[in-house]
């Protein structure tokens, strides 16, 4: 049975009202629809979790640093309802854009700190869109649990310390990355990939786990770093924007996995851009 799609915020504080009211629980996953494999994950772990579930999809146009992006990025709500309906979510929040940016909306939440590297600095106000977003979805949904793939660590991080600083009372939880069979993590943009382009782009894992057993062994990134971005580049990866070694709680570059650490990647393979990260087994004192 496919669950009610919800386009306005009186709708779902509606719904969410008498849920509160009744002593359920609510999670929600945010996304922007085009659904796979890895948000449907998501929802199996809300699911699993929580009384009632709503799946958000909304494409923020505030998270785009190029229009020309924005306009390429999938919009497949049918499909996505239908990927949902086994799944027995009780909503799907689609709001219409003024639910989100009503008429004079002039607020900006922005996160410091976890936001000046990687992602941050290469998509400069990227974050605060991501930021602005999701603490309006956290409050209109009242969800008590959110759940947010692995995949984008770095915007799981900023998303945790948001709700921390305005003290929203949800818990943000972190799943694991699905994977194709190759290792590429899934994503949305990975459509966009012709089938070669898909099988070279499985690649970028495998490298990856190539220099995270290597650090683990003892080598510094420093040594490490050259010879994968060569090997990235043969797989047919063209501009790689970051290839870092960084503490897995505070984004602080390292050279050696002294501490939590997670391997994070951004390469464009044939005009989509990629991302990626694993953790990075800890070094024995």
């Amino acid at each position: 049975m496919s669950a009610p799609i919800l386009r306005k915020l009186t709708d779902l504080r509606a719904a969410t009202a008498g849920w509160k009211r009744a002593g359920e629980s609510i999670g929600v996953v945010p996304t922007m629809g085009a659904l796979h494999d890895g948000h449907l994950s998501l929802v199996a772990a809300a699911k699993a979790a929580c009384d009632r579930v709503v799946v958000t999809i909304f494409v923020n146009p505030k998270q785009f640093n190029s229009p020309e992006d924005l306009a390429k990025y999938p919009r497949t709500e049918e499909a996505d309802a239908a990927k949902l309906a086994p799944y027995g979510v009780d909503a799907i929040y689609v709001p219409d854009p003024d639910q989100i940016y009503p008429e004079g909306f002039a607020t900006t939440v922005s996160v410091s700190g976890l936001t000046d590297v990687m992602e941050g600095a290469c998509r400069p106000g990227h974050f605060d869109g991501v930021a602005t977003v999701v603490a309006k979805l956290f409050l209109q949904t009242a969800a008590d649990r959110a759940y947010f793939g692995e995949k984008d660590y770095q915007q799981m991080m900023l998303v945790t310390r948001m709700a921390q600083d305005l003290d929203i009372p949800i818990t943000v939880i972190g799943c694991p990355t699905v994977r194709e069979p190759s290792g590429l993590a899934m994503s949305s943009r990975n459509m966009r990939l012709s089938a070669d382009g898909l099988e070279r782009a499985g690649r970028l894992y495998p490298v990856m786990q190539q220099v995270a057993e290597r650090l683990a062994a003892g080598a510094s990134f420093g040594d490490l770093a050259p010879a994968a971005r060569e090997a990235l580049g043969a797989a047919g990866f063209g501009d790689i924007e970051y290839f870092d070694l960084r503490a897995a709680d505070s984004l602080r570059a390292l050279d050696r996995p002294t501490e939590s650490a997670r391997l994070l990647v951004a390469a464009w393979l044939d005009g989509v851009r990629l991302i990626d990260n694993i953790a990075v087994p800890q070094l024995n004192d």
